[in-house]
């Protein structure tokens, strides 16, 4: 998302369109400047790809992709699949020329690309993707990262925390027991306590640590993307797991505590040097203590104030 702003920073009217899985389009079309997005289900058309439907979607989605001629068709995964999309597109295409730590990189991907930039490898995902692009058009990176996600939602009535307790990994669940006891602090100091959740684990989960902490604590309905994104908006803050939806915190410029159970944060983590002091990432082994996230929690609540 920064991406998106630093090229109308530096090309100002520049259009911006964007390929992305249909259960993330949402979020895309929130961006300040977004142009057109074109939805590419590849993990479902993989599943069938034989038949005419997902051959009839395929199609559609190579000619809407083709209509148009681009100055510059950035692919900034670099996998295969992407590099394959982005071989699609007219115009030059730029990708990735080598493996950055930690990142799924697939060798293809520069072999389908025009123009294969190089990119340090000890590099954070968001600062790969900003470098790559700005590489790629000729400008510099400045100033700290605009996401521009853009949230409808009303402010809470109330001062209110999401704990985003969930993640597709179990590996990097807080304990329940750590999520209660930090849920019981926060609201003898004044704060309400939501709990999303996605799926019938999460919904379990999020229904234990709302009984454990007291009645300030509820659990969100099931919702969309659209209107989970404007739901935190709302909030005052958000204390999570590695997880999307703490991505989204992020984006969305809320005031938020990250928590890793393995020294990654500096990679997908929210950064000090990012210039956002009112987010920080904690990591401990085996796990963050409960007394060093609610010490984090005073501090970026008191930046997010300032």
């Amino acid at each position: 998302m920064p991406v998106v702003h630093d090229i109308q920073a530096a090309h100002p009217g520049a259009v911006v369109d964007w390929v992305v899985e249909p259960g993330f389009a949402p979020l895309v079309r929130r961006v300040k400047g977004i142009g057109e997005v074109f939805e590419c289900a590849q993990r479902r058309w993989r599943k069938a790809w034989w038949t005419r439907a997902v051959r009839t979607e395929w199609r559609a989605f190579k000619a809407s992709l083709q209509a148009h001629h681009y100055d510059a068709v950035i692919d900034l995964q670099g996998l295969t699949k992407s590099a394959v999309v982005a071989r699609l597109a007219r115009g030059m295409r730029y990708g990735l020329a080598n493996r950055t730590d930690g990142s799924g990189y697939e060798a293809p991907a520069r072999w389908l690309a025009d123009v294969a930039v190089p990119v340090t490898q000890h590099i954070h995902a968001l600062d790969r993707s900003r470098v790559l692009a700005a590489k790629a058009l000729g400008y510099t990176v400045q100033g700290p990262p605009v996401f521009g996600l853009q949230s409808h939602g009303a402010r809470c009535a109330v001062p209110t925390l999401v704990f985003v307790h969930g993640t597709s990994r179990d590996d990097k669940l807080w304990p329940e027991t750590n999520w209660v006891q930090f849920g019981r602090r926060c609201v003898s100091s004044g704060f309400s306590i939501v709990l999303p959740h996605a799926g019938d684990a999460e919904r379990e989960r999020a229904e234990r640590l709302a009984r454990e902490i007291g009645p300030q604590a509820s659990v969100w309905p099931a919702m969309s993307l659209d209107d989970l994104v404007d739901r935190m908006g709302g909030t005052q803050g958000v204390i999570g797991v590695d997880s999307g939806l703490s991505h989204i915190a992020v984006a969305l410029d809320l005031p938020h505590v990250q928590l890793y159970n393995f020294p990654t944060a500096w990679r997908t983590g929210p950064q000090v040097s990012h210039g956002h002091r009112h987010q920080a990432s904690l990591e401990r082994d085996p796990t963050p203590e409960v007394d060093l996230v609610w010490a984090a929690w005073q501090v970026v609540r008191r930046a997010g104030r300032s």
